[in-house]
């Protein structure tokens, strides 16, 4: 007769007090950052396509949602700008009353703490949806440095917290650490979008910032999705040029580059729960296919569990009142 096991790991689940004291992972409030969507007008919440609850935001209306944020106890949210107009550079994006610099004063003279975080890339504000400026059918990469300088700098003098240059740009970060540290913003730390791949999972946030490229793709500067040791080297690249937090992008397709940042660079490293990823769960979740929370919640420790520090997702909000409500 063969012997019991004496090694039960089921007595460690048997309750839910003992798998909540054994839990490895936990989820806290304070892991996330919220984006926000920014633009012209009064009085306007136009919800994004494919992004329940997700809106574009009038300043009046930005603040009415930055109150929320602040009460439900997010330490900070990420902004990205609708112009109301674009051209081939982009000029907007580092105008003085540009949308996202006025974003910043306003949700600074109200929520003064708020980390507020500002995407620093052109596809927005250029017309013809790039990342970058446009030479002879091409992105002059260095050309786009010396503008995603000047818009690190615009955002820092409006009073952001922090910059997050997202163009993938080969030397972005360096460009924009040398440009702050001219203008006396020594203190002004950069999270890199280090490893942004040329996903998918973006579809509906180009609807979102209307940014979708005119012509072509963006697969000559953002990652092919089968590279790991690649994603490693622009990491690394971001380390050496002085990135204070290091992103990776999507999160949920890539956990595997999420756990090989954490393990290999002595920085902290965020995981951008991207749209896409987003508009799947309330997809799936509205047809009764999944259950919502409790799948979100599951995508998001998984996340955190592959080493993320920090997770920007558009489920911040949500995710904030259902973990307040559980401590109760």
């Amino acid at each position: 007769m063969s012997a019991y096991p004496q090694k039960r790991l089921r007595r460690l689940r048997k309750s839910p007090s003992l798998r909540k004291l054994h839990q490895e992972t936990r989820l806290s409030i304070s892991d996330f950052i919220y984006p926000m969507f920014v633009t012209h007008g009064r009085n306007l919440r136009r919800e994004v396509e494919g992004m329940p609850g997700i809106h574009q935001l009038s300043l009046d209306r930005l603040m009415i949602e930055i109150e929320e944020v602040v009460e439900i106890g997010i330490p900070g949210v990420l902004l990205f700008g609708i112009p109301s107009k674009k051209n081939p550079v982009g000029s907007e994006a580092y105008k003085y009353n540009g949308i996202i610099q006025e974003a910043i004063r306003v949700i600074k003279q109200t929520s003064p703490d708020l980390m507020v975080v500002t995407d620093v890339c052109l596809c927005e504000f250029t017309d013809h949806g790039h990342c970058g400026v446009i030479k002879h059918d091409h992105i002059d990469n260095d050309q786009t440095l010396n503008l995603l300088a000047k818009i690190a700098v615009s955002h820092a003098e409006a009073g952001a917290s922090m910059v997050a240059p997202s163009a993938m740009m080969d030397g972005q970060v360096g460009a924009i650490r040398t440009a702050l540290d001219q203008a006396g913003h020594t203190d002004t730390p950069i999270m890199g979008y280090s490893a942004k791949y040329a996903s998918s999972f973006f579809q509906p946030f180009r609807g979102a910032v209307e940014s979708a490229p005119s012509f072509g793709d963006r697969k000559t500067y953002q990652m092919d999705p089968s590279n790991a040791n690649e994603a490693l080297l622009e990491i690394e690249q971001d380390v050496e040029e002085g990135a204070d937090i290091l992103m990776v992008k999507p999160a949920l397709p890539y956990l595997d580059i999420i756990s090989a940042a954490k393990k290999q660079f002595s920085r902290p490293v965020a995981a951008y729960n991207v749209s896409g990823e987003y508009a799947m769960v309330k997809a799936a979740s509205a047809n009764g296919w999944l259950d919502g929370p409790l799948v979100t919640l599951e995508i998001l420790t998984a996340i955190k569990r592959a080493g993320a520090d920090i997770i920007i997702s558009y489920h911040a909000k949500e995710v904030a009142n259902w973990l307040s409500k559980k401590d109760q």
